[in-house]
């Protein structure tokens, strides 16, 4: 059997005529249909006058607007935005840092007991969020040793989020892959511990860093859970728990709430297109060197 036969999954490329043609459109329509369909469907509802949420359409009657968006202000959303965005950025700035860090140590370091370390880290992706809530708060609330209760604050959002075993396992298998010879040859060099980090170790480590800032992004955006763990005024709120808000609230209308959740979908893709060239390498490198 040829090579060419494995270019598409069907083989729909190598099928002439005009029952091919429209097979091809059809099942390309149908894929389009089914991941595309919702967000169109989120677009056209946050710019659109939604009037009766039951005969909600693609084309809808009432035109085009902003006036969702400035409905969604009035109910403090762009509050909760920032509140979000608050929460995100120094949550992931504290991930890549302490990612990187302990990638260091795991990979490029000789020491005892790594194994362990390792198993310990992969040990807390296997918990549900719902397994830790209590004990979480609990924590919180009473921080050791030093006794300072979290519980209403920013640091009780971040904190938590500071390490991600996803992260680190993803680092340190991509700092094993750094040749040796590269921080012998700086080391000779003169360089120090840290100059050797940051300017050899760290910069190969690029696609690597895309792809824990894509997930690691991601994860802190649409944490639900640890937010409703520890905010307790509505103005200490993220997007996602104002989302579930405005969705109770009878008095909010659908075109408000579409236009919430696009501001809530808005910054991951964002996010995505940012570090889109790093995270496809950081995806592809493994495949590559294999």
């Amino acid at each position: 059997m040829r090579s060419e036969s494995y270019d598409t999954v069907l083989g729909l490329d190598h099928r002439r005529g005009w029952v091919a043609t429209l097979g091809r459109i059809v099942l390309y329509g149908a894929i389009v249909l089914v991941f595309a369909g919702p967000l169109l469907a989120l677009l056209v509802g946050a710019f659109s006058r939604v009037v009766d949420p039951s005969r909600f359409s693609l084309v809808p009657d009432g035109g085009f607007t902003l006036e969702n968006f400035v409905a969604a202000g009035h109910r403090d959303v762009y509050t909760y935005l920032l509140n979000s965005f608050v929460v995100v950025g120094f949550g992931l700035l504290l991930q890549v840092l302490v990612s990187v860090f302990a990638a260091y140590a795991l990979a490029r370091k000789r020491m005892r007991g790594a194994a362990v370390v390792m198993l310990l880290i992969l040990a807390t992706m296997i918990l549900p969020e719902e397994v830790l809530a209590i004990p979480l708060s609990v924590v919180l609330a009473d921080v050791p040793p030093l006794h300072l209760n979290l519980i209403g604050s920013y640091a009780g959002m971040i904190l938590p989020v500071a390490a991600w075993g996803f992260s680190i396992l993803v680092m340190t298998e991509f700092m094993r892959e750094v040749p040796v010879e590269l921080e012998e040859a700086a080391r000779i060099d003169g360089a120090g511990e840290l100059r050797t980090f940051f300017s050899v170790i760290l910069p190969l480590c690029r696609p690597a860093l895309g792809v824990i800032g894509v997930f690691g992004f991601t994860m802190i955006w649409d944490q639900y859970l640890l937010p409703l763990i520890v905010a307790t005024e509505p103005s200490q709120y993220t997007l996602p728990i104002a989302l579930r808000t405005l969705r109770s609230d009878e008095e909010v209308g659908l075109g408000v709430l579409l236009a919430a959740a696009l501001l809530a979908l808005l910054p991951s893709v964002l996010a995505f297109l940012a570090f889109q060239r790093q995270f496809m390498k950081g995806l592809t490198s493994g495949a590559i060197k294999g």
